[in-house]
């Protein structure tokens, strides 16, 4: 058993060639009600992997133990995108960000919201990107959060790949737009929610 990486909700763990990821409990929480809060999110990021994975490229799921608070999964063993898509050639970056913009796009076509669109949560295997932990997802038909969830994929290239975040921006819309059945619907809310975030920033 090997720990790959620890974060403020779970513990990844590799565990004979899977990946288990294992929810932490929270001692500041009544214990009855931090069992049922991290019961229900393995439930739900259970269930958003199933349904993830018939529309794209994800960890096959193998288990979900509600009682353990545990998700066995397949183990990627590629790229992570946050720490390699920097050192490669534009021409290369703007081929892999496209594809994020049809596999995000996909992703609400069947109203799967990820939460948490960062490169981090992305691996390269075999020229497919693997989108990883559902954590913070959810299932929506809402505009709204689904430009909310492109936006925050933007917040996280200005913040981690600011060097060219902003043409990387372009290949994920453009990319986005070739898959979207609702893309001038999405992006006209897009328009408003990031209006929404510099009047937050200005007061």
């Amino acid at each position: 058993m090997m720990i790959v990486a620890q974060g403020a909700e779970a513990i990844l763990k590799l565990e004979n060639g899977f990946l288990v990821k294992e929810r932490i409990p929270k001692n500041y929480r009544i214990k009855e009600i931090d069992d049922k809060i991290r019961r229900l999110r393995t439930r739900s990021e259970t269930r958003l992997l199933q349904r993830a994975s018939s529309v794209i490229s994800v960890p096959l799921l193998i288990n979900s133990d509600d009682k353990k608070m545990k998700i066995t999964m397949e183990f990627i063993n590629g790229l992570k995108l946050a720490d390699y898509i920097d050192g490669i050639n534009e021409k290369e970056r703007g081929k892999i960000i496209r594809i994020i913009g049809n596999e995000v796009a996909t992703l609400h076509n069947n109203n799967i919201i990820h939460g948490d669109l960062t490169t981090s949560n992305m691996i390269l295997k075999d020229e497919k990107v693997f989108f990883i932990d559902f954590g913070l997802g959810f299932v929506s038909d809402k505009f709204e959060d689904k430009a909310v969830d492109i936006h925050l994929f933007r917040q996280a290239l200005d913040s981690k790949h600011y060097t060219h975040s902003e043409k990387s921006f372009e290949y994920f819309l453009n990319g986005y737009k070739e898959k979207s059945k609702n893309f001038n619907e999405i992006i006209k809310r897009l328009e408003k929610v990031e209006k929404r975030g510099r009047y937050k920033e200005k007061s």
